[in-house]
């Protein structure tokens, strides 16, 4: 008795077994030579810095009420509270004038 198939299955013979080897191989030397032929279909996409950032700015927990983060849009104070999630709308532009 095979432990490794269920019992609803027959087992599979030895040149079964070879044959579905070889087709695997086959596939994966097919793949291989795919993506050596069309390697601009498989870069990974490039992550938008501006959207990382956002990202990364959105999740910070240490962002404290009055704080003032810059962006490439400019400055912005953090307006949004600790006891809740972060939202684009938390984030406040400076007018530079005000600070002078």
């Amino acid at each position: 008795m095979n432990d490794y198939l269920p019992p609803s299955e027959p087992e599979v013979s030895r040149d079964e077994w070879r044959q579905r080897i070889e087709e695997a191989r086959r596939r994966a030397k097919e793949a291989a030579r795919e993506r050596r032929a069309h390697p601009e279909l498989y870069k990974p996409a490039p992550e938008d810095p501006d959207v990382v950032a956002t990202e990364r700015l959105l999740r910070d927990d240490s962002l404290q009420r009055g704080d003032i983060v810059t962006t490439k849009k400019g400055m912005f104070v953090y307006q949004g509270r600790s006891d809740q999630p972060r939202r684009d709308q938390d984030f406040v532009p400076v007018n530079p004038k005000s600070l002078r």
